[in-house]
């Protein structure tokens, strides 16, 4: 196995910056550059030198010895001050001992063989790296901790229960057997099945706290929709003109509301047009709009628009300034009835984020899909009789196999390239 390093903090100046060593050759690299090292996790100032002598920085220098570190290997950090000479000068010099630069998730893919992360945690941290919102920051940490890891081994462990007691039966399929083991497969089916079912039921939700949400604004052209989103974003986002059409392709901004990630679409005004762009700007807007997690409709009372209102969807008149009337409305012009909107359409998606779940990827649904396919063959199976438990045995090993497929277990060897691509060269 090969000693890597690479810088564990972001590229740039910086008060501090961390280089990181992992692997067999870890304390003895790490020598070269500053002399003796402390005891494990102990903290210790040492010069760092190059191969003749000169000082290239004073670091603090701490040591995790083998399998207590987050790769399970040997670790070395030096934690230096985080100049771009100093960082590059300490790169060149490791280049030069038995040890060669990470490549990017090289460290975290390490803590993965050596079992000290399952394949679910590592998503987990992957998320939390990017995380932005404290909805994202929470989530993630739940996947970090370990949380659908050990769920996963709680239904595992009553799937092999299950699995073991039709399969005595089988084994003693011609002679009598003491006890009727269907009851409690039966129990231990309905069990694994309702839990995964509800996991599956919160996936919706906890793919939108990871991905963010989407609202969009629609309503006819002249509405107010551009200004209401600047007024959201409180910044000039997008431009706003009284030349009807003026919005063609969907504006994005991004914000965090209530912790929650979330993307306001500025749409192109909704009616019918002649001019082949802007047509096509509208059919997009009907797309996303039809898409999106949330709609704000700017319309008159009784008006008709080519998006249809759902449940949950807010519909405001636009241009309060201007009114006389009774009717709902807000101006982004003037602020009006915007902090208001700001409540409810934050309101509305923490409700439905009360309902994620654990499952946070796609990868996690499918796999969750199948095993929950294959539970519900298993029990029907068993409810038949004896004659079929063979199949329904067989059945609960594949579901078994796309449980552990999630952390990491099988079948996932094809999947780790892409996975860790996306982390950087420290992790």
């Amino acid at each position: 196995m090969d000693t890597i390093f690479a810088l564990a903090t972001a590229q740039g100046r910086a008060g501090v910056a961390v280089i990181r060593i992992s692997g067999p050759e870890a304390k003895s690299c790490a020598e070269q550059l500053c002399g003796s090292l402390p005891g494990a996790r102990q903290a210790v100032v040492r010069i760092l030198r190059d191969d003749v002598g000169e000082t290239l920085d004073q670091a603090l220098i701490l040591v995790f010895d083998t399998p207590a570190s987050f790769t399970g290997e040997d670790v070395v950090e030096f934690h230096l001050h985080g100049s771009i000479a100093v960082i590059s000068a300490v790169v060149r010099e490791l280049g030069k001992c038995n040890a060669r630069m990470a490549e990017p998730g090289e460290f975290t893919r390490r803590a993965l063989e050596n079992n000290k992360m399952d394949l679910a945690q590592v998503e987990g941290l992957g998320d939390l790296i990017e995380a932005e919102t404290e909805a994202q920051r929470q989530q993630a940490l739940r996947t970090v901790s370990g949380e659908l890891g050990q769920r996963i081994e709680v239904w595992r462990s009553q799937l092999i229960r299950a699995a073991a007691l039709i399969e005595v039966t089988i084994d003693f399929a011609d002679e009598e057997v003491p006890v009727d083991v269907t009851p409690e497969v039966q129990s231990l089916l309905s069990a694994v099945e309702k839990d995964i079912s509800n996991q599956l039921n919160g996936f919706g939700a906890a793919e939108r706290i990871r991905t963010g949400f989407e609202v969009a604004i629609v309503g006819a052209p002249n509405a107010g929709k551009s200004t209401l989103l600047n007024a959201l974003a409180r910044r000039d986002a997008a431009i706003t003109s009284e030349v009807a059409g003026t919005t063609r392709d969907i504006i994005e901004v991004r914000m965090d509301l209530g912790g929650l990630p979330v993307t306001l679409l500025d749409t192109a005004g909704l009616r019918d047009s002649g001019d082949e762009i802007e047509a096509e700007g509208i059919a997009r807007a009907i797309s996303r709009a039809s898409a999106a997690q949330l709609r704000i409709f700017l319309a008159e009372p009784g008006e008709y628009l080519s998006v249809p209102v759902s449940k949950g969807d807010i519909v405001l008149a636009p241009k309060a300034d201007q009114r006389n009337d009774d009717v709902p409305a807000i101006s982004g012009l003037t602020g009006h009835g915007v902090d208001e909107l700001v409540s409810s359409v934050t309101a509305t998606l923490s409700e439905r984020a009360q309902n994620a779940g654990l499952l946070t990827h796609e990868r996690h649904r499918a796999a969750m899909t199948k095993a929950l396919s294959t539970l519900s063959s298993a029990s029907a199976l068993v409810g038949v009789g004896p004659e079929h438990y063979d199949i329904a045995a067989e059945e609960m090993r594949v579901a078994i196999r796309s449980l552990e497929a999630v952390v990491g277990r099988v079948d996932v060897e094809n999947l780790l390239d892409e996975i860790f691509s996306s982390f950087c060269l420290g992790k």
